[in-house]
């Protein structure tokens, strides 16, 4: 793979930049941030590089039709404002453009192409459509790491049409998963939460031949707590879900990989409701269990402080309630601690895990935290990403 950082003659040169700038939008207004703040390296290289920035992004799922309910301009407005540089937004239709007319202006250094996905052939990893995207730029840059995972025309198929490299974000996002995949320091633990436990199969069988310990929580562990015979109450559970955990246990018992799951919880009648704390045994039928227990806590505090990587997926309970929220804030403080002494590299990812860190403004203290989503659970689970096999 080759990486932008390395390029030396980029004065002049048209850079296709294809960014995740998929960011949630209410009545136009951006509610968080973060995907644009994390692409800000990439363009300060570039702009240092005296480069000419042709910037190739989506925001939510338009489905091949233009609406302007999911145009990119609030996105290009607040980049401008970050970098205190005027940007311009291009609506015109791909096919009909040329680059010679794309920065006649010399003081243009930034333009965005309006939202890709208005076009149906992004998708469908179009070739003409890709090649005539390629026309616009001299190299082509994927620094959307979030988007790799798709086979689509302007992260995959545009590489055949232009030398292409590797984005700054691109490069952090794939060193910092090789810690839990291929350079790990062990030992090594992986704390999973989520609703379904068959949506991480493929994460949890890929991890255990690498991993000391599998956390199970959230309300996947519900599953796991009813599999052992355990009463769950009405609490949130998957059907039909035996097979894939008898073939946890089995894969974790050939590979000498520790399951551990809650031994007390917190209840309410409710997701509004107060936290009561119950062993296993005493949860009754009209409970639901939202959090984990204090046994449980400390069990999980004892093997962070034992672990030298971490990588958290998924939240210990329903955080969204303060009362429901300890597991996660007493996890997120012993994982600080040990981050802060030097003694554990630390990995967080997925959608919910990062509303918990930013709900606790803790998002900056993990070494790395992924905002990729599915491409972030597809590289863990050992699949092949087509905008990363497609740069090497």
């Amino acid at each position: 793979m080759k990486y932008i950082k390395d390029q030396e003659n980029l004065e002049g040169k048209v850079v296709l930049l294809r960014l995740d700038l998929n960011v949630p939008l209410k009545n136009q207004v951006i509610t968080d941030e973060t995907r644009i703040n994390k692409i800000l390296p990439v363009i300060n290289f570039l702009i240092k590089k005296k480069s000419k920035i042709l910037i190739i992004s989506h925001v939510g799922r338009p489905k091949g039709k233009i609406n302007y309910d999911l145009s990119l301009k609030p996105i290009c407005e607040n980049l401008e404002r970050k970098i205190d540089q005027k940007i311009k937004l291009v609506k015109e239709n791909i096919y009909k453009m040329k680059k010679e007319d794309l920065f006649k202006n010399s003081e243009e250094q930034i333009i965005f192409l309006e939202n890709i996905r208005f076009y149906e052939e992004e998708e469908k990893n179009d070739t003409n459509f890709s090649k005539n995207l390629a026309e616009l730029g001299d190299i082509f840059v994927n620094d959307a790491f979030s988007c790799s995972h798709r086979a689509h025309a302007s992260v995959s198929k545009i590489t055949e049409f232009l030398p292409s490299f590797a984005g700054l974000q691109l490069e952090t996002e794939i060193s910092a998963l090789k810690k839990v995949t291929t350079e790990i320091k062990k030992p090594v633990t992986c704390i999973v939460g989520g609703a379904k436990i068959s949506t991480k199969i493929g994460l949890i069988k890929n991890l255990i031949p690498k991993f000391n310990n599998i956390i199970i929580v959230g309300a996947m562990a519900n599953n796991i707590l009813n599999y052992k015979g355990n009463p769950i109450g009405k609490s949130l559970k998957e059907e039909n879900c035996k097979s894939v955990i008898d073939d946890i246990f089995e894969t974790a018992k050939k590979n000498s990989c520790l399951i551990n799951y809650p031994e007390d919880v917190l209840v309410g009648k409710s997701i509004n409701d107060k936290a009561i704390i119950k062993e296993l045994s005493e949860v009754s039928n009209d409970d639901l269990i939202l959090d984990i227990g204090p046994k449980t806590i400390k069990k999980i505090k004892d093997i962070i402080e034992r672990s030298e990587t971490i990588l958290w997926n998924g939240p210990a309970g329903y955080f969204e309630n303060p009362n429901f929220a300890n597991g996660c804030y007493e996890i997120t403080k012993k994982i600080i601690e040990k981050k802060e002494k030097n003694q554990i590299y630390s990995i967080a990812g997925g959608g919910d895990t990062i509303a918990v860190l930013n709900q606790m403004n803790s998002v900056d203290d993990f070494n790395f935290v992924s905002t990729a989503g599915g491409a972030f659970l597809e590289y863990l689970e050992g699949k092949d990403l087509p905008g990363i096999k497609a740069l090497n």
